[in-house]
């Protein structure tokens, strides 16, 4: 049988630094596009595997893309502005980058190759009190890094032989980090200045380990027949929590963190809303990683990386 060729844009990325090694141990042939715009090396460690490429470019560039798409049996579209403040920063970049290449893929990519796509759950936006977010709960997204991931898996659905996966916010340590994601960012402030001024404290969200959401994509592709043409919740069922509720779980393993509510003042992400994951669990699916073991595999990575580079803004 033949190696699937697997195409991931953006792939020496947070995600990709741990989603492309993983790949690679379960055997697929690998090639990453990506810009390297944090002039990372995330990906040095799979360099020696005969089954792994790398292209620097854009993954915007359709004749970068032609020649790689002609190879590939699957791709994953990981290039991406990612998280709402970067978006802000540069909207045209953010729209062409998590929107339009994405629609480049749809047109140029053939009835037979998948997708498998990550998007976010923040597409849901401000939720109902108390009611679960499916993936049949109408979309709100409340940011442009929130509207450009709901509009390209709408292109993507519709396009067919693909599944997307509405990631949970993500944690954890990878080659390419990321201090910027709200659990990352709170372990960080509880170690390095013990202190944190929460906004709206009550706003609640999900979570998901990093190297879980690596698992999605391999269970994804391993179970692409019966998965295919939906979008899948990606997320902790038992870690729908608050900021005030994460800040404690922080505690527990780091007494010493003071967290108080700011008495002014307001988050910009508005985001509050739980999630339901039964869809994806329904097909064999379930994390492996706690937030307990991130918190703590945080604390032990923060021992090492001591400045800010390591962000997305």
């Amino acid at each position: 049988m033949a190696e699937t060729h697997i195409l991931v844009t953006g792939g020496a990325g947070y995600l990709g630094s741990i989603l492309v090694p993983a790949l690679l141990e379960a055997g697929y042939r690998v090639t990453v596009l990506d810009s390297f715009m944090f002039r990372q090396n995330s990906l040095s460690n799979v360099c020696a595997d005969p089954r792994f490429d790398v292209v620097r470019g854009d993954a915007r560039d359709e004749n970068t893309l032609r020649p790689l798409l002609a190879k590939a049996d699957a791709v994953i579209p990981l290039a991406a502005l990612v998280g709402a403040p970067l978006c802000d920063m540069d909207k045209l970049a953010a729209v062409s980058t998590n929107r339009d290449a994405v629609l480049s893929l749809v047109r140029l990519l053939s009835r037979e190759q998948r997708i498998l796509m990550p998007v976010t759950n923040s597409g849901y936006g401000i939720g109902e009190q108390g009611k679960f977010c499916t993936e049949d709960t109408p979309l709100r997204p409340i940011s442009l890094y929130g509207r450009t991931k709901v509009e390209a898996e709408a292109a993507v659905l519709e396009r067919g032989n693909a599944i997307s996966f509405r990631l949970a916010t993500v944690f954890g340590m990878a080659p390419r980090m990321r201090v910027d994601l709200l659990v990352n960012d709170f372990v960080h402030r509880a170690v390095f200045d013990r202190a944190v001024v929460l906004f709206e404290p009550h706003f609640k969200r999900n979570y998901i380990h990093i190297r879980d959401v690596a698992r999605a994509f391999l269970h994804g592709l391993a179970n692409f027949g019966t998965m295919r043409d939906r979008p899948y919740n990606v997320g902790l069922s038992d870690a729908n929590l608050s900021k005030w509720e994460l800040c404690e779980r922080i505690r527990s393993h780091l007494p010493q963190f003071v967290f108080l509510e700011a008495p002014i003042g307001e988050d910009p992400d508005k985001r509050d809303y739980i999630v339901s994951n039964a869809r994806i669990e329904a097909t064999g699916y379930a994390p492996a990683h706690s937030l307990d073991d991130g918190i703590r595999e945080l604390i032990k990575g923060y021992r090492m990386l001591r400045n800010s580079v390591h962000g997305n803004v």
